[in-house]
């Protein structure tokens, strides 16, 4: 591994060196453009590996890219004591490759590999651990094209995220990042973009090329983003459905078909930003009616005048849980398919059946080197359901209790940005325990600390 992480360093010190333009890479690597390098005269290996074009008529071009990440945890009384811990840490590595072949201004292919492998982990999940498979491929096709207004058709395996990731995300934190099979029409002009999909989210499993279609589960709906929207800024609308042949709540079991209609409101240029999302949920869930909502506000400001530029945040989120587990009503929310480290990269909870108040202070150390800090603090909304994992896990029931408060947890990192390459940070949490998890778990408080190095190319 030493000698990984220093050729890592090498090759991001030398590409920088000798690229002409600094890359920006996307959390959806299909979204990149290197199209700038067509012009490019210094036939350096970097600039050819990004920008390889086929062919004469100017039109052809392949991409090349990929991703190496290394973490390493240590965590004391993990699940509150409840569960044996790995005593000294654990190791989590992925590995991304891809290839964007655009065939044409018409025609596009992409094709990823992705492997995460977990080292020195007691019973790791597939979140954790998925040692090889093909993580996405699909076809792009422009079925309409003009004056600044196209419709592209996409089908095949493919990632997919949007808003503030709080429904659908392509899970990043986690070591197994997360993609769907199906088919997309996307949309698009000036200050405005919609999705439409019907997809079938991928049930990751741990070995070779064994990530199957998955007939379980069906998630389909539309996105909607208007920018500039007057005084509003920008605004989020969207529908989200979404069936699995077997949910598992503090309720019971059985089969769920869930709606979601959302609206977001935000700002994320300037000193003052904000976020602010409402959702609500019907349907049926193993012969109950489904009616569920959350809330949730984030505002930042941030004193870009002053010494380090420390940026305030409080986020506050109330997400319904079940008020009664005997009636005919699930009043539980489903989150669907959110980033996995939904509460920071410990990842402890998962947003249901909860309301937290989440203040934070940010500084910039230098130009390359950031400071957070962040407490939060966490309720259960209804005393009668349980609190959740961030793949909606029961962890513990809410039957035997009626504390609410569930803990306090703290956290802090530092994040380093050597280079448009590579990627460093540090970071530790402390959870301690509340009157809930010392009921019904053995209610030890977590110690957490990590550290992540990633480069990109």
């Amino acid at each position: 591994m030493k000698k990984l992480l220093w050729l890592i360093g090498i090759l991001s010190w030398n590409t920088l060196a000798f690229a002409q333009n600094s890359p920006v890479f996307k959390m959806l690597r299909y979204d990149e453009n290197w199209t700038f390098l067509k012009k490019d005269t210094s036939n350096h290996w970097y600039n050819r590996l990004k920008y390889n074009q086929v062919g004469t008529s100017g039109k052809s071009y392949i991409s090349v890219g990929g991703e190496v990440r290394y973490q390493y945890f240590a965590i004391k009384n993990e699940d509150w004591g409840d569960i044996p811990t790995d005593k000294d840490g654990y190791v989590l590595t992925r590995y991304l490759a891809h290839i964007d072949y655009h065939i044409n201004p018409t025609f596009r292919a992409f094709f990823q590999l992705q492997s995460s492998l977990a080292n020195s982990r007691i019973n790791p999940s597939p979140v954790e651990e998925n040692t090889l498979d093909i993580h996405q491929a699909f076809a792009d096709a422009f079925l309409w094209q003009q004056k600044g207004k196209s419709v592209l058709f996409r089908v095949g395996r493919q990632e997919m995220t949007y808003g503030s990731q709080r429904l659908i995300a392509v899970r990043e934190a986690p070591n197994n990042r997360l993609a769907f099979d199906g088919l997309k029409f996307i949309f698009q002009q000036k200050n405005f973009k919609s999705d439409v999909f019907y997809t079938h989210p991928i049930a990751n499993k741990a070995g070779i090329f064994d990530d199957a279609f998955n007939k379980n589960t069906q998630l389909w709906g539309f996105y909607s983003v208007i920018n500039h929207a007057s005084f509003l800024n920008n605004i989020d609308l969207y529908y989200l459905g979404i069936r699995k042949k077997q949910a598992t709540y503090d309720a019971g079991k059985g089969e769920e078909i869930r709606h979601s209609i959302g609206t977001r409101i935000w700002k994320n240029k300037g000193d003052w930003q904000y976020d602010f999302e409402g959702v609500f949920q019907f349907g049926t869930f193993a012969q109950q009616q489904i009616s569920a909502w959350t809330l949730s506000s984030n505002t930042t400001y941030q004193f870009s005048q002053l010494a380090l530029k420390p940026k305030l945040g409080l986020k506050t989120e109330a997400i319904s849980g079940d008020r009664n587990l005997s009636d005919n009503r699930l009043q539980t929310f489903n989150p669907l398919y959110p980033k996995g480290a939904y509460f920071g990269l410990a990842a402890l909870i998962g947003p249901a059946n909860l309301f937290d108040f989440h203040p934070s202070l940010d500084l910039e150390l230098n130009e390359r080197l950031e400071f957070g800090i962040d407490y939060d603090i966490f309720w259960r909304l209804s005393r009668k359901d349980g609190i959740y994992a961030p793949n909606m896990s029961l962890i513990y029931s809410g039957k035997n209790t009626n504390d609410q408060f569930i803990g306090t947890q703290l956290s802090a990192e530092f994040n380093y940005q050597l280079n448009p390459f590579l990627f460093f940070r540090l970071e530790g949490t402390w959870f301690e325990t509340g009157d809930y998890l010392d009921e019904v778990s053995t209610g030890k408080d977590i110690l957490f600390t990590a550290f992540t190095t990633q480069f990109k190319f």
